[in-house]
């Protein structure tokens, strides 16, 4: 996932909406959003190729969502970051236990960013900080650095995304991840990887044809614990493969 914007106001009406961007190679397998068969009431896609996810809920009120930190310069980890967001899912750690958990753990993994809630608590950890902390009420973006770095793409993703918030709707969201414009040269990030890929990566939807935006996905959780995951699937140069729509009703 390298993209996530996010309002969390604990007490609103809509307590918890997400949109997010899962960008990865096309020959990675996986599946779309579903309830897992081995977990029920477990809601995510599933990377296939070490069984983790990359952004879920729960039936309850559990939600995680995961990060890559980008740095060509680092070690890959020993472990799939995946399992993060699945092992909060699955458990019954308070956001707060979960995450001092991690953190003790995180060298096993390559650079993330974690974020785990659940209906009265939003927690975050960014791996190379190595302090986990609490969120206030507030709006907040992701993607491949820390907390609300101020990448091109995050700071137009989070404006867009806060013109959403008076009359929210899956489909405003979705409507946000798909902007395709790259920043400009003079704006981008260096994170190491050469201009060209900077580029590449500067927009909120990416296409190639190696590399893009696999997965889009919208959130809305209700104060009434009624929650609406609408995830939208892509392939090689952003071709549109498919739409899953799961309501989840308290």
């Amino acid at each position: 996932m390298c993209l996530i914007v996010l309002a969390w106001r604990p007490g609103h009406d809509w307590p918890l909406l997400v949109a997010a961007n899962r960008d990865e190679f096309y020959a990675r397998p996986s599946r779309p959003l579903a309830e897992w068969e081995d977990a029920p009431g477990l809601y995510a896609g599933r990377d296939l190729e070490a069984g983790g996810t990359w952004l879920g809920v729960t039936a309850g009120d559990r939600f995680a969502a995961l990060t890559n930190i980008r740095d060509p310069r680092q070690a890959p980890g020993s472990r799939s970051r995946g399992e993060l967001v699945a092992g909060f899912l699955r458990g019954q750690l308070s956001p707060a236990e979960y995450l001092e958990q991690v953190a003790a753990a995180a060298r096993a993994y390559s650079g993330f960013n974690l974020l785990v809630g659940n209906r009265d608590e939003l927690h975050y950890l960014n791996a190379r900080e190595g302090r986990p902390r609490p969120l206030a009420p507030g709006l907040y973006g992701l993607s491949n650095a820390a907390l609300d770095t101020p990448w091109p793409k995050l700071q137009r993703s989070k404006a867009a995304f806060a013109e959403c918030l008076d009359s929210p709707s899956a489909e405003a969201l979705l409507e946000l991840l798909a902007d395709p414009e790259p920043a400009s040269d003079a704006d981008l990030p260096d994170t190491g990887v050469g201009l060209a890929t900077e580029r590449l990566l500067s927009s909120p939807f990416i296409a190639s044809p190696t590399y893009g935006t696999r997965a889009s996905t919208a959130l809305l959780r209700r104060a009434d614990g009624h929650q609406l995951l609408v995830e939208r699937s892509f392939g090689p140069l952003g071709a549109r493969l498919g739409e899953v729509r799961v309501e989840i009703r308290p």
